[in-house]
């Protein structure tokens, strides 16, 4: 019903003649995962590294904590990795030194298991690509609550080539999450753009969309929309890649 409530009410038109930058959201959007499955094998794995320092059970608490604390992150002088840390200190006494241990472990030895939860979708490099060719910065507007290790992995499994994006947003670098509009005015600042200059592609109503308060162009991808009714936003346009990436190559 919100789907087909969008379609007859948003104003299926954008402008792309000013664009210098293009920001597109990494799941869901360029690549086909859920992280309703992805997140708990994630944290699974990755806890299970860390039972030799605390129970496993008791870490990924203390992880679902620690994302929601990225999330809350007002602070802009404190990265999101940091504030992982400061939970793991203060709800584990895990130092950031056992911690990227247990990361690294996780990396050498679990993660291409996450491999298979991870698909790609046919003309999400054509639309990086084109965007490219009309000379737009590209940039990688992933929700920052993993390293960047696993964004790569994500980028990868997609079949996507990492080398194509300006910038991509993980943990380590940014200080903020979608929705807070913080996240894009940091990553315009980072780019020198300003934000009527700038086009954000996402498939989530509330994370990407929250782009057009700053007053970013925001588009929605439909087929693995997820929809928020009564706390998203209405995108400026909406449809599928194929529509959308005919719009870019025109």
């Amino acid at each position: 019903m919100f789907r087909s409530f969008l379609r007859k009410r948003v104003k299926q038109s954008i402008s792309l003649d000013n664009v210098q930058a293009v920001f597109f959201d990494l799941d869901g959007t360029l690549i086909d995962v859920d992280m309703h499955r992805f997140v708990p094998v994630y944290l699974n794995r990755l806890t299970e590294k860390m039972k030799a320092l605390v129970e496993p059970a008791r870490a990924t608490r203390a992880m679902h904590h620690a994302v929601a604390a990225m999330f809350a992150n007002p602070d802009a002088g404190k990265t999101l990795e940091t504030v992982l840390f400061e939970v793991l200190s203060d709800e584990l006494a895990i130092s950031p030194e056992q911690y990227r241990e247990c990361l690294e472990q996780f990396m050498r030895d679990d993660l291409e298991e996450l491999r298979p939860l991870v698909a790609g979708h046919a003309l999400s490099s054509r639309l990086i690509g084109a965007a490219r060719a009309r000379g737009w910065q590209v940039v990688l507007a992933t929700n920052p609550i993993f390293p960047r290790a696993v964004v790569d992995a994500r980028i990868r499994w997609g079949e996507l080539d990492g080398d194509m994006f300006h910038h991509v947003t993980a943990y380590e670098t940014e200080h903020f999450c979608k929705p807070n509009p913080d996240f894009f005015r940091e990553n315009l600042a980072l780019l020198q753009v300003e934000a009527e200059h700038c086009l954000m592609v996402g498939n989530d109503t509330l994370h990407d969309l929250s782009a057009g308060q700053v007053g970013m162009q925001t588009c929605l991808l439909t087929p693995w929309c997820i929809k928020r009714p009564g706390e998203g936003f209405r995108p400026d346009w909406q449809g599928r890649h194929e529509e959308l990436l005919a719009l870019i190559e025109a």
